[in-house]
């Protein structure tokens, strides 16, 4: 029996003071649940595997560096997890330091290598002789700013009064409206009710690496008018050239397009792992144009069935 009851608390990527802690905190569950950081991804996801809490929070994309590969690799191993919700996040970064720093004095700087990647040209341009060292997290580059480690680090704004820091610069990103999504994942169980604007995810295995393995996979969806809209390629680990994709589609696997899609894969793909229906976080509008719905696919197996029976109820003279 775990220590704490799993259904009180939430993990997430920490330590205290990161950006999934802040995505975390715009959830309903955060004010009715214990939360506690986890060092890492791989131990937020372990941490709901092994009953220590009921769901895990964790950063999957970015809009300017793209996926998160260890989110990625960590959904496709292990015991299965799903993904129950999505939070999408506007990142902007501060340079933190301890009181009294000046920019003159800034020689050495840290933060999470994907902050790295969303303020090298700021760097470049106002910092160009710093030294960069990656931190295991943004919040972890503060603490050891706080310790003396660094001169100062890229993190949220929110986590300087944590740690001690003051916000020297607000707003440094190369990218403006950068976003980062996180997923919150958990035992597999019922899914969520569609919504009318969901996503489904999922990891395939392809069968064979030969040519047009590949398009065999996306035509499972294409034929049934099936938008996807994330597709990552990540090695395996069984040798060079095996790889597996992890593939975000649009709708529900309760849909019909969705479902035969599904079922298509199984039929031609080595392994598939199901990562959970769950609501798209920014609710897009219906796209312009025809868009295939259950009704259309009910009706078309309605259609075929008259060929069977041999029904000629549909005509019209």
């Amino acid at each position: 029996m775990p220590a704490h009851a799993p259904h009180a608390r939430l993990t997430y990527l920490g330590p205290e003071g990161t950006f999934t802690e802040a995505a975390l905190r715009t959830l309903p569950e955060a004010a009715t649940h214990e939360l506690f950081p986890s060092m890492s991804v791989a131990a937020a996801l372990d941490a709901v595997r092994n009953e220590d809490a009921v769901a895990a929070l964790v950063p999957i994309e970015n809009s300017v560096e793209g996926a998160v590969t260890a989110t990625l690799d960590e959904l496709a191993t292990g015991r299965p997890l799903v993904i129950r919700r999505e939070v999408l996040l506007p990142i902007s970064f501060a340079l933190l330091v301890r009181p009294g720093t000046t920019l003159d004095d800034v020689k050495t700087v840290t933060g999470h290598s994907v902050a790295q990647a969303q303020v090298r040209r700021w760097l470049a341009a106002n910092l160009p002789h710093a030294e960069w060292e990656s931190a295991a997290s943004n919040a972890e580059g503060a603490r050891l700013v706080r310790d003396g480690r660094f001169d100062c680090c890229f993190a949220g704004e929110f986590t300087a009064r944590r740690y001690g820091l003051e916000a020297l610069l607000t707003n440094v990103n190369d990218a403006a409206d950068a976003t980062t999504r996180f997923v919150l994942l958990g035992r597999p169980g019922p899914t969520t009710a569609p919504t009318r604007a969901d996503k489904t995810s999922i990891v395939v295995w392809p069968t064979e690496d030969e040519p047009g393995a590949l398009l065999a996979l996306l035509q499972e969806w294409a034929v049934r008018k099936v938008n996807l809209i994330r597709i990552e390629s990540r090695p395996t680990g069984e040798g060079l050239g095996r790889y597996c994709f992890s593939i975000d589609a649009e709708g529900h696997v309760s849909g019909r397009g969705v479902s035969e899609a599904l079922m298509g894969l199984h039929r031609i793909c080595r392994k598939i792992r199901f990562l959970g229906s769950y609501p798209r976080a920014d609710r897009p509008a219906p796209p312009a144009g025809q868009r295939l719905t259950g009704h259309d696919f009910v009706e078309a197996a309605d259609w075929l069935s008259t060929c069977l029976t041999g029904d000629d109820g549909d005509w019209e003279p």
